[in-house]
């Protein structure tokens, strides 16, 4: 299992990548315009493929059987490589290239607000810039882009997947 773990997630974990630097440096790039979340979403679902061969290898290891429990688990350990490569890549872009993330992010926020919202946004912003002072809180609100789906979609893939042994 931890060769195909290994394998998936790194392969995975490449398309993230080239995603977040893509799209990091296109920011950087060109300031006043706005990403759409829709791209950065679809390179996760794309690198969660990995998740779903991942699954079906371990089954195919296993003489096409493979528990719901131990599908579920080759699918978290391959999502949670993928994870933790993204959210090292994302600190090194953040600490050494997009220092200023945290104000692009909220200037952007503030500027795409109603007039009747931009208090609250203003208030929710200020409040997110602040947690991404903390090193801890930069990683865990990295963790929380991109985990919460990879685990449903390990969950699905698992469901999907799973093929018990016949007595």
């Amino acid at each position: 299992m931890n060769k195909i773990v290994l394998k998936n997630g790194f392969l995975g974990s490449s398309i993230v990548t080239a995603l977040l630097l893509s799209v990091t440096f296109y920011m950087k790039a060109n300031p006043e315009k706005e990403v759409s979340m829709f791209f950065g979403f679809a390179g996760m679902l794309l690198a969660f493929i990995f998740v779903v061969l991942g699954i079906k290898q371990q089954k195919d290891a296993n003489n096409g059987f493979i528990s719901l429990g131990k599908a579920f688990l080759t699918g978290f350990w391959i999502t949670l490589f993928i994870s933790t490569i993204y959210v090292i890549v994302w600190l090194i872009i953040f600490y050494n290239f997009f220092p200023n993330f945290a104000e692009h992010y909220t200037d952007m926020a503030i500027a795409k607000a109603s007039p009747d919202e931009v208090a609250k946004v203003t208030e929710d912003m200020n409040s997110f810039k602040e947690m991404y002072k903390n090193p801890i809180m930069v990683i865990l609100l990295t963790y929380m882009e991109i985990l919460p789906l990879g685990i449903v979609f390990s969950f699905v893939s698992a469901l999907i997947l799973k093929k018990k042994q016949i007595n």
